[in-house]
């Protein structure tokens, strides 16, 4: 039976890039060694994280523009105590909306003050605040595009006289901005790039170098741009995989083709929970993720009957995070729309049979 993967991370990713992944682990470029095996300062692997570096700069229309790609370890859990180790000086804001934000604060804190500028706490984070200030004498203001738990999405990024950070683990690569507006991005490779193992960072270096503190090597961005990820031994295999997947969304079009794709799959699964009386959606509808669509049932009686239904329909990864309950659709640059049709098939049956 086929199986359709709505998992929120450890995520799906294209077919063609597991057949390329699985065939360089027993055998990489020819060469008779595996993948995983071979030195990283090999020229063959070399290659491979200078591709990668580059075409993250390429997709996201950076080329030029002063940033660096980086592919480091830690996820974006390190990035959380990172960001404020490289760049928070006296104080910092920060915009919480949901578990990932709250944990960048608490890091952040230990490095200086820290304003929340909003929250969305008071509704258990179902909608993006609007109408906040940044207070414009903060080193940095950051923010998360995509709450995973949550289902909720920022359309739109303020204006800032400040460098904007944002924390993108969950809709990196997934629809088009004005990148150059952030000063820095970082995103865990396993919610839409690759498996677990490696953290992207794009940073303008312009914005290093600023704060007072002695830094720490391996946490200083400086020094990873200088040794070009390299200072120390690099997640190879998920180095390799991220760079597969950049790579076919480059051949697919780009961002914006794959945006379109993602808009379609969205619409086809919120228009099922609005239309269907058995399904209510749990974030604000203005603010809703196109990668993850969280929503509940209007009677919880049904749920052993849906859950049944949707195992025997072969829909793995759907259950709502602790913290909201219900179901989560992650929906993902690598999820076909097929997926989506198969999930919204259940969800009318379901209606017919209650």
């Amino acid at each position: 039976m086929k199986k359709h993967n709505f998992s929120a991370g450890p995520c799906i990713l294209p077919q063609e890039v597991f057949k390329k992944a699985s065939e360089a682990i027993i055998d990489f470029n020819g060469s008779g060694l595996s993948l995983i095996e071979i030195s990283h300062r090999s020229k063959d692997f070399v290659a491979v994280m200078e591709e990668a570096m580059d075409l993250a700069i390429e997709l996201l229309g950076l080329q030029g523009k002063g940033y660096k790609a980086l592919f480091l370890q830690g996820g974006a859990s390190q990035q959380f105590l990172n960001v404020a180790y490289n760049l928070l000086e006296n104080k910092a804001a920060y915009l919480n909306t949901g578990t990932w934000s709250s944990k960048a604060i608490k890091e952040a804190k230990l490095f200086g003050d820290i304003v929340e500028v909003a929250s969305s706490k008071d509704k258990n984070f179902n909608y993006i605040p609007k109408g906040y200030s940044i207070p414009k004498d903060a080193d940095y203001f950051h923010c998360t595009s995509n709450n995973t738990i949550f289902g909720t999405q920022i359309k739109d990024f303020p204006d800032t006289e400040i460098p904007m950070i944002c924390d993108m683990s969950s809709d990196i690569f997934s629809r088009e901005l004005d990148f150059s507006k952030f000063s820095l991005i970082y995103a865990g490779a396993q919610k839409n790039m690759g498996p677990a193992g490696t953290v992207l960072v794009v940073v303008k270096e312009s914005i290093l170098g600023k704060v007072s503190r002695t830094i720490p090597s391996m946490l200083d961005y400086r020094v990873h741009i200088e040794k070009e990820s390299m200072f120390n031994t690099p997640p190879v295999f998920a180095v390799y995989t991220s760079m597969l997947t950049l790579q076919w969304l480059k051949n697919l079009g780009g961002i914006a083709a794959i945006e379109k794709k993602n808009d379609e799959k969205a619409s086809l699964i919120y228009n099922e929970i609005d239309r269907n009386p058995l399904f209510k959606g749990f974030a604000a509808t203005e603010d809703r993720s196109v990668m993850n669509a969280t929503f509940n049932l209007t009677d919880e009686s049904l749920k052993p009957k849906f859950d049944t239904m949707a195992k025997e329909a072969g829909l793995n990864g759907i259950n709502g995070h602790r913290s909201v309950g219900g179901y989560r659709a992650s929906m993902y640059n690598a999820l076909p729309l097929e997926s989506v049709e198969a999930l919204v098939s259940v969800m009318q049956e379901l209606e017919k049979q209650a």
